[in-house]
């Protein structure tokens, strides 16, 4: 089966050796999706704004793999505290309330302390 890999803008890509997304087959996997403007701009200081660059940039990867927010299966949502859940869910809702992704979220530390949340996501191509 063909692996076909989409770049992000993480500065952390090419470093770490991960792809923004890895489509095989039907499926695509978006990697865990940091805050992280494209122009390399600190993030914005609330978790709902940081959780809605993290869903644009993840819609945007699904769009350069053939496939959409509305065919997210599954999401994966990582909060550095459970303060900041009401924002990013918040967020996640405003995205996906109709979809309803199988979903998960959890508490941990990120590695920038700037980064308040962190989100994956796995899709088809309809």
């Amino acid at each position: 089966m063909q692996r076909r890999l989409i770049p992000g803008h993480s500065p952390y890509e090419p470093v770490v050796g991960f792809s923004r997304a890895v489509v095989v087959g039907p499926n695509v996997h978006v990697a865990g999706t940091a805050p992280i403007p494209p122009d390399g701009a600190p993030p914005p200081e609330d978790a709902y704004e940081q959780a809605r660059l993290c869903l644009e940039i993840v819609g945007e990867a699904l769009e350069r793999a053939g496939s959409r927010l509305e065919d997210v299966v599954r999401t994966r949502i990582y909060v550095t505290d459970p303060a900041h859940f009401e924002g990013v869910a918040r967020a996640h809702g405003e995205v996906f309330g109709e979809i309803r992704p199988a979903s998960t979220a959890v508490v941990t530390a990120l590695l920038d302390p700037a980064w308040k949340v962190e989100i994956d996501a796995d899709a088809v191509i309809p």
